[in-house]
């Protein structure tokens, strides 16, 4: 075995080589990861696709209802790397919620379950978020906290959305996050900074 005379120096078939020849299994290896990526890369354009037509489907909903286009300047669409994001946010003179209360308003009750019924056409699982402004609420952080609001208020939109035809199972994560991601962060106290945001995830993301 340890002959150094050996003719066969770097195995194979071809004796004049003296480094070692690929092997079959080698080839075929790489061919299937070259595919594999392929399709990845075809399932991520479809899915991108998908939620593209979601976006697209969410607006026309809203430009369909008299009521809901009303409430067109409250909603941003916009893809993300994660996915679809759905944020609705506050206006001065338009609130989602009184203040200090995670009841959900009459008319953003019934835009949370128009796109909740919109949501179930694609399989993807989303996350909700709660989000307000700085100004301090209630006892400030030792009591009933902005904490707690956000998370009750994004709470309170998930069953709006279930309300809507989504089932229960698609949603992944529902977090407040109080003012610690804010909208408009050279304006904290900005009602903008008060919003409910809806990640619709794609594959990666989830």
């Amino acid at each position: 075995a340890g002959d150094a005379s050996s003719v066969v120096k770097g195995g194979g078939t071809d004796l004049t080589r003296t480094n070692g020849q690929v092997k079959n299994g080698d080839v075929d290896a790489q061919r299937r990861s070259l595919q594999l990526k392929a399709l990845k890369a075809e399932q991520r354009r479809a899915e991108a696709a998908r939620l593209e037509a979601l976006k697209e489907k969410v607006e026309s909903v809203l430009a369909a209802n008299p009521k809901l286009a009303a409430l067109k300047s409250q909603i941003r669409l916009e893809m993300t790397r994660d996915g679809l994001r759905i944020q609705i946010v506050d206006e001065q003179n338009r609130a989602m919620f009184d203040s200090g209360s995670a009841v959900v308003k009459p008319y953003m009750r019934e835009l949370l379950r128009e796109i909740g019924a919109v949501l179930t056409e694609v399989p993807n699982r989303l996350t909700l978020e709660g989000h307000t402004d700085a100004q301090p609420f209630g006892a400030g952080e030792r009591g009933y906290s902005n904490w707690e609001l956000s998370s009750d208020r994004a709470n309170a939109s998930r069953r709006e959305l279930g309300a809507g035809g989504l089932p229960d199972d698609r949603v992944l994560l529902v977090q407040g996050l109080a003012s610690s991601v804010l909208f408009e962060p050279a304006d904290p106290i900005s009602p903008v900074n008060r919003r409910i945001s809806i990640l619709v995830m794609n594959r990666e993301a989830e």
